[in-house]
């Protein structure tokens, strides 16, 4: 280190005072960067939730997450789906299982998103609305002193005319057009469009209205699905529900008393198009509904077109045929007689069902077996169905003999039949050919079984009981998030000034400048519209 003339420090050719005294080197030569630390860390990562990018981002994840319940069908809407997509895909089916596909919506995922977007709109509505109220109460700015930097900038000289009455007629004009003015001396500074954060402001808090209204009917409602065979009642208890599935909130004192009997199920089907014959076209449940007070009314049930019943929706899920199946046991005695669901296979609703009878004697029994609508043979010689409706309606069973497992307390589905522990006595892989039955046909069971007879073949439909209190509040709320968001697409922010001062040579001039909050591109129209208004005037 070398001593300049005047007593300074030289260090590498830079003058220091004498006093100076080098601090020590960062280690590594990097930049000195503050430590956040925990709390640090934990206002940063809220600010970034809070913001409005953020919730934008975690809208359109909700809107994407949502999209698998579309595809794959849900344990709360059909549960049979679920049973059969299990049986069809054994493979892939447990794998979206353990992902939650077949709960989408009250997955785990799912509801972290849901939370997350919740907190993100809360945390950065609040801030918002405070400063929107600030603005709402503060004074327009002043007016600039060089209004000709300004977009559409108009000056108008006058001959005749005082400051004074010019000014007046500029706060006027300014009001006239919905603005609210302040005057500054020979100036008058004005602002409009406050709607326009207003409604952004709606827009998002009613977001939040409609998650928080979905939630809290997710938790006061309940869904439930029914099979109804035509002739047959359903009571609203929670007990005649084939599926159930309650919100958190849930109480059974809050089903409403009402019963509903299906009396037809009308189906048309194509018969004109050769490409399309016999796919449905429309479907018509003919109801009648019975109060808890007498009262009787009838009703329909179509395709997207829910029955409303006591604050309940009754939507038509599916539908199919159930066989009226009788079954004698050996002792001749009426072990079984009842309208058996078959689930339909394909198009031409070639059906799969099962019949248990656990109260036959010497033993129990059980059959398998297919319903064809419109009995017909395939190439091979196995017989289908080769039209949906019931013009030739023909029932098939295998019958098995032996333990049905309904009295071991596990649960058993009513469309399977566990026959490790049963005996096959008629069907293929026997010497006894299957049952095959037209209605009002009866055939004896093999070694004195007893007997199997084909009553009829009404048909029956799957419905869904869906109950959502908050309904109403979450079409509310989205016709406030349509119109936010209108409001805050097609109304400008505007700030205008106009500034009149006195002419060299007398008179008066008057100068008008506007200025935008984004893109405006009617701006400078509006400006040269308010000096004509304020011409006008003078």
């Amino acid at each position: 280190m070398a001593r300049s003339s005047d007593g300074s420090k030289a260090t590498e050719g830079v003058l220091r005072p004498s006093d100076h005294i080098d601090s020590t080197p960062a280690d590594g030569g990097g930049l000195n960067e503050p430590k956040l630390g925990v709390l640090g860390y934990l206002r940063f990562f809220w600010r970034q939730l809070t913001s409005m990018r953020t919730a934008l981002v975690l809208l359109l994840l909700l809107a994407v997450a949502a999209v698998p319940g579309s595809l794959v069908p849900q344990r709360s809407a059909d549960p049979n789906g679920v049973a059969q997509y299990f049986v069809t895909n054994p493979d892939l089916a447990p794998i979206l299982d353990s992902i939650q596909m077949f709960d989408v919506y009250t997955s785990a995922w799912f509801s972290a998103i849901y939370l997350l977007l919740f907190v993100s709109l809360v945390g950065c509505i609040i801030p918002r609305i405070r400063h929107h109220w600030q603005a709402m109460r503060a004074r327009p700015p002043r007016t600039p002193k060089r209004l000709s930097r300004l977009e559409g900038f108009v000056r108008d000289e006058r001959a005749e005319g005082t400051v004074a009455d010019a000014v007046d007629a500029a706060e006027r004009t300014l009001k006239r057009a919905g603005y609210r003015t302040e005057r500054y001396g020979d100036s008058v500074s004005a602002e409009r469009g406050y709607l326009r954060e207003t409604g952004n402001l709606v827009f998002h808090s009613a977001l939040v209205g409609v998650l928080v209204t979905v939630g809290v009917g997710g938790g006061f409602g309940y869904q439930g699905q029914k099979i109804i065979v035509e002739g047959q009642t359903f009571v609203n208890t929670l007990l005649a529900y084939d599926s159930f599935s309650p919100g958190r909130f849930f109480d059974q004192d809050a089903l409403d008393p009402y019963s509903i009997t299906l009396d037809q199920l009308d189906v048309v089907y194509e018969e004109e198009n050769l490409d399309a014959l016999g796919q449905p076209t429309d479907f018509t449940a003919h109801v009648d509904l019975l109060d808890q007070d007498g009262t009787t009314s009838d009703g329909e049930i179509k395709v997207n077109h829910p029955l409303r019943v006591h604050g309940n929706d009754v939507f038509l899920l599916g539908n199919g045929y159930a066989p009226v199946i009788t079954v004698r046991d050996g002792e001749g005695n009426i072990a079984f007689s009842e309208a058996v669901p078959f689930l339909p296979q394909d198009a031409n609703l070639t059906s799969l069902g099962v019949v248990k009878v656990p109260d036959a004697l010497p033993e129990q029994l059980g059959l398998v077996g297919f319903a064809y609508p419109t009995q017909g043979y395939l190439d091979s010689g196995a017989m289908t169905s080769v039209y949906p409706d019931d013009i030739r309606p023909v029932v098939s069973f295998n019958v098995f003999t032996g333990d049905l497992g309904v009295d071991d307390g596990i649960p058993r589905s009513v469309y399977e039949l566990d026959t490790r522990d049963m005996t096959q006595v008629a069907g293929r892989g026997t010497d006894v050919d299957a049952i095959i039955l037209e209605p009002g046909q009866t055939q004896d069971l093999p070694n004195g079984l007893g007997s199997v007879t084909f009553e009829s073949m009404p048909r029956f439909v799957s419905v869904d009981v869906h109950h959502d209190p908050s309904q109403l509040w979450v079409l509310v709320f989205a016709v406030l998030v349509l119109l936010g968001l209108l409001s805050s697409l097609f109304i400008p922010r505007r700030r205008v000034w106009i500034r009149v001062t006195a002419g060299a040579d007398g008179g008066i001039v008057s100068e008008y400048a506007g200025l935008a909050r984004g893109e405006d591109p009617g701006l400078s129209a509006a400006v040269s519209a308010l000096a004509k208004q304020h011409a006008d005037r003078l």
